[in-house]
This record gives structure tokens, sequence and C-alpha cells, in this order.
């Protein structure tokens, strides 16, 4: 990458506030953010035009107060995490950097052309990430390749796809000897890439060294199999056969519930036009979950903006009912076959196998 994480969000961070008119501007993420007003600035800049965020907290004098009222308006945003009040006064920068991570991955506020951000998350990468985190990882992953430089995000996506793959005894899962750790995290990643092909992925040029780096081409080839390899497993789980359910029999399982809760939506295949408006989705998870839509919300989608809007809702709901859903809405509203899969996949699985992580246990 031309910039590294924190560049990249230091960045983003400035163009925001110009945008917002401010004159301040950032150079780290410690003693620049420490009274709070960046952020505040930043929160009303890139905050949806629904989403009621004020300014109020500038005029409040106390900076832990202040920072109390800026976090408040975060919430708003489903974005209050990582920092605490003090966090912020004090400057502390791991927890000040997540804080910004998070920000800048819900809400951008960028135009998909817009190249004011150079390494901008691409919309692959916001997938990867998306599927990584509803995996339930720890850490929280903000940024694909320095989060799985370490390899331990990747062993914990080998031991849910398939329980028992890593012998953790092999594994560094603390790096407290500033010597030794490039060669632990290393070796972690030679382990990884290793498992990977125990599992007959296809890793033909890719190395631990790879992976401990960053390359952007190698990374996001080993998360896409294990992307695909976890997809198999639910719809392997989902099939009295032992092997994995096909397209088929996911569509039919979705109109037989559809039907049986008297909606009057289908589908024929994963690439129906009608799909792009999200209301069958919509209409899936109220059949799974009665009554968690609220259709007061679900829009026409005679427009491209309506349609995207339904999608957005349609995910966020799946996830709320608790499916493991990792597409993003333009998935959904353009109607790639593929991810939209996923969707009604993960959809059925919630379906079949309601507690399925403990079922795993």
């Amino acid at each position: 990458m031309k910039l590294s994480p924190e560049a990249i969000l230091l960045r983003w961070v400035n163009y925001h506030l110009e945008r917002a008119g401010t004159h301040r501007r950032v150079t780290n993420f410690q003693s620049d953010i420490t009274d709070s007003e960046v952020y505040t600035h930043l929160l009303k800049q890139i905050a949806p035009q629904d989403v009621d965020v004020t300014t109020e907290a500038l005029y409040e004098k106390d900076l832990i107060s202040r920072a109390e009222m800026m976090l408040e308006q975060a919430a708003k945003l489903k974005c209050r995490a990582f920092v605490m009040p003090q966090d912020v006064v004090n400057g502390v920068y791991k927890l000040n950097l997540a804080f910004v991570a998070n920000l800048f991955n819900n809400h951008p506020g960028l135009e998909q052309t817009n190249g004011a951000i150079d390494g901008y998350e691409t919309i692959e990468e916001t997938t990867y990430r998306n599927w990584i985190n509803s995996m339930g990882v720890s850490p929280h992953v903000n940024w694909l390749y320095s989060d799985l430089a370490d390899g331990l995000i990747v062993f914990q996506l080998y031991d849910i796809i398939k329980p028992g793959t890593v012998k953790w005894n092999k594994v560094h899962r603390k790096f407290t000897n500033e010597r030794k750790k490039f060669m632990e995290k290393l070796e972690n990643c030679n382990y990884a890439v290793e498992l990977g092909k125990d599992l007959k992925f296809s890793l033909v040029g890719i190395g631990g060294q790879d992976i401990n780096e960053g390359n952007v081409t190698l990374t996001l080839a080993l998360i896409w199999q294990l992307m695909r390899a976890y997809t198999l497993s639910i719809l392997t789980q989902l099939a009295e056969s032992g092997n994995p359910i096909v397209e088929k029999e996911i569509v039919q399982w979705v109109n037989n519930k559809l039907t049986g809760a008297g909606k009057k939506s289908s589908i024929r295949s994963f690439q129906d036009p009608t799909i792009s408006d999200a209301k069958v989705v919509i209409d899936l998870i109220d059949a799974i979950k009665p009554g968690a839509i609220n259709y007061d919300l679900v829009k026409q989608g005679t427009t491209e903006e309506d349609r995207l809007a339904n999608a957005k809702y349609a995910i966020s709901m799946s996830r709320k009912a608790g499916a493991r859903v990792y597409a993003l809405p333009e998935d959904i509203a353009e109607v790639k076959p593929k991810m939209v899969m996923t969707v009604f996949a993960c959809l059925m699985a919630l379906d079949y196998v309601p507690n399925m992580d403990s079922a795993r246990q």
C-alpha cells in the first residue's frame, strides 16, 4: 500500500474537516484529538442526513464532559466503541486509532469515484472484513492487511470453519519480546499457509511472508478461500446428505418459507432481478422472525436510491436477527448471484440451526 493505515485515516479525517469548514487539522491521534473538537466536527460531517448529530459538545468547557458528549453523538452512528472519555482526553494512541478506523469503515462519507483518499477500502475488502468480523473473531478487524499480519485472526477462522484444525500449541499467541516478535509472527503466518494447504486451498506462490507483509493480492486470495470454505460448511450443515446443499434447494426453501408466512414475494434464482429491491430478503427475515420488520421503513424500490436503502435495511435486520450475513447492500441491489446466495444461505442457516455456534462447540 502507498500509505500506512494511520496515514490513510489522517488524510480521511482532514478531508472531512476541510469539508466541514473548520480550520482544524490533525497530524496524529494523540495530542491533536484530546479536546474532542476534531471528533465533534468529524461526526457531524460524516453523519447521514437522517441522523441528528450535533456539535453541542464544543460549548462544554470540561474536557471529560465534552468527550462524553462527543461519544454520545458517536453512539447515534452506532460507533461508540474502543474509547472512554478519559482515553480521548489522554490521547491513548491505539484506542483512538481504533475509534477512527471504526468510523472510517462504517461511515466513510466518500463517493466510490472519489479519489481524495488514496488507499480507501475497496468493496471487495469491505466484504471480506465484514465477513471476518461476522465470525466473532477477537480483536475486531479494522484494516485487513495489518490486522491479519500475525496470523492469529486467520487461525480463529480456521477453527470456526473446521474445529480442531489448529494445533494451538504451535501458535505464538503473545508477542512480548521485541527481538523475537517478528520471527514469531512470521512463524504463525507460515503455519497459517500450511493449514490452508492441508484444507486443499489453492495457495501456489503464497508464503507466510506474504501474509505477514500484507501483500494485498495474496492476502485477499487466502481470505477468499476461507470465506468460500465457510460458505460451503454452512451449506453442508444444511443438507442431510453430508454434501453441500445446491442452489435449487435454497431457492425452494426461500419460496416455501415465504409462502408459509403468507408473503407474496418469491424468487426464481439468485439472478432474479426482483431481488434488487431487497423486499424478498426483508419478507424472508419477517418470515423467520415474525414481527422483526418495520414495514414503514421499507421503500417502494422504484429508484436506485430506494433499492439501496432497502438493501441496507435488509442486511442490518439480517444481522440483528442473528444471521452471519457478510454481503454488502450493493450486492443485493446489483443482484450479484454469488453474494446473494450467501445472504439466503445464512438466513437458511439461522432458520435451520439457530444455535449454530453452540452446536459446533
